[in-house]
């Protein structure tokens, strides 16, 4: 790397990880997965972007035990049968010069519900007893998600305590799989989250009621993942900075969090925003550009520990301007990913950064090489025509 090489694609260190660049693919449910399976969607939906340049790609949000599926067809590392599938995936990503992490979670009150493109709506309880899995809805309170949701089964101590086991027995089958990063997801309403949220935990005992006592869940999977995880790689945390509802989970909290995940050895604080409830939009995040970096650039700031910014980001340039300006370590993309799996790759090209296609794997970059010259040509030659017609329209 040089002094002019664009901070974009410059490498981070994480403990011993190297990351290659600063684009992270953001997780991305897909249910497509056979019982909790890795299928070969996985293995092309998580591989172009291998091939499409990303530093880190993170896989969807992965079940840590059937009862917490937030979909069907949740991928899932409650049981040994799973690694396999993954191990697939994750030795195909390395074989293509990118690391790749799992997003652990629980979906807890938020658990069953249709894909998006089926309305995503929530199934019912009949339909999630007749699953050939159990499967039920746990929470801090009896409280549901939103209309249409039943009341979650109020944990008790063994459930909490089972909770956080199922946690580190899923960090142990990643490790075993090859993962590069643990990322827990403690937002988007789903189970760590709405023991965070006074909206969702109205409990009056050493897991509800303080700040510091509905953060307790959280800080004990942290912790216990951290040391079943691997020293020499790190963690990932997403948090939802704020949660869309009113008197809820505020940026405030998420710094105070950050702070104590950070003491817990948690590396990465990956910053989102809402998703308590399906339709609670009381404090609605007005969703332009870069909607939620201000998140990312106060928690880095305040709690002293990276981030990672997420949420129409779009543009190279605006990538380079997040991290050139101090508000995140990392930017990741999901929707614009998917719109254009060589979005690093194009990054690099507008950045300066790889005007010779040497970032693109060698199948490829040999020949786009091969045909930039005679491109070149045509577009100078199409632009100069284009100016002369312009000019002799003017004169005339």
């Amino acid at each position: 790397m040089t002094q002019t090489t664009p901070l974009l694609f410059q490498s981070l260190k994480l403990r011993e990880l190297e990351l290659g660049n600063r684009i992270v693919i953001s997780p991305m449910c897909q249910h497509a997965a056979d019982r909790g399976h890795a299928t070969p969607w996985h293995m092309v939906h998580l591989g172009k972007f291998a091939l499409g340049g990303a530093g880190l790609i993170l896989t969807e949000s992965t079940a840590v035990d059937p009862r917490g599926r937030i979909g069907t067809a949740d991928l899932g590392l409650w049981k040994d049968s799973q690694v396999e599938p993954l191990k697939a995936v994750v030795d195909f990503v390395h074989a293509n010069n990118s690391a790749i992490g799992v997003q652990l979670a629980h979906a807890g009150r938020k658990s069953g519900s249709q894909p998006l493109w089926d309305g995503g709506a929530a199934l019912s309880p009949d339909s999630m007893a007749g699953d050939e899995e159990p499967w039920e809805r746990l929470g801090p309170s009896a409280i549901p998600a939103g209309p249409g949701w039943s009341a979650p089964d109020v944990l008790d101590e063994s459930g909490i305590a089972a909770v956080v086991k199922s946690f580190v027995d899923a960090t142990v089958r990643a490790e075993r799989a090859g993962f590069d990063v643990v990322e827990l997801h403690f937002g988007h309403g789903y189970l760590v989250a709405s023991f965070l949220s006074p909206s969702s935990n109205q409990r009056q005992d050493d897991w509800g009621g303080s700040l510091w006592k509905r953060m307790k869940l959280a800080l004990d999977v942290a912790r216990a993942v951290r040391i079943a995880w691997p020293t020499p790689k790190p963690l990932f945390c997403r948090l939802s900075a704020v949660d869309g509802t009113v008197d809820g989970w505020s940026l405030d909290d998420s710094v105070v969090l950050a702070k104590e995940l950070k003491a817990c050895g948690v590396d990465v604080i990956d910053c989102s925003s809402g998703g308590l409830t399906e339709e609670t939009r009381a404090l609605p995040v007005p969703r332009g550009l870069g909607f939620q970096v201000p998140f990312s650039e106060r928690i880095r700031h305040e709690a002293q520990v990276m981030t990672q910014a997420v949420g129409m980001i779009v543009d190279a340039h605006q990538a380079q301007a997040i991290l050139e300006e101090g508000k995140a370590d990392l930017v990741a993309l999901g929707r614009e990913a998917l719109l254009d799996p060589y979005w690093s790759h194009h990054a690099a090209i507008a950045l300066g950064a790889d005007p010779g296609f040497e970032r693109w794997p060698i199948r490829h970059g040999v020949w786009l090489a091969k045909r930039a010259p005679a491109l070149r040509q045509f577009l100078e030659a199409a632009k100069d025509t284009s100016h002369a017609i312009s000019t002799l329209q003017k004169k005339t």
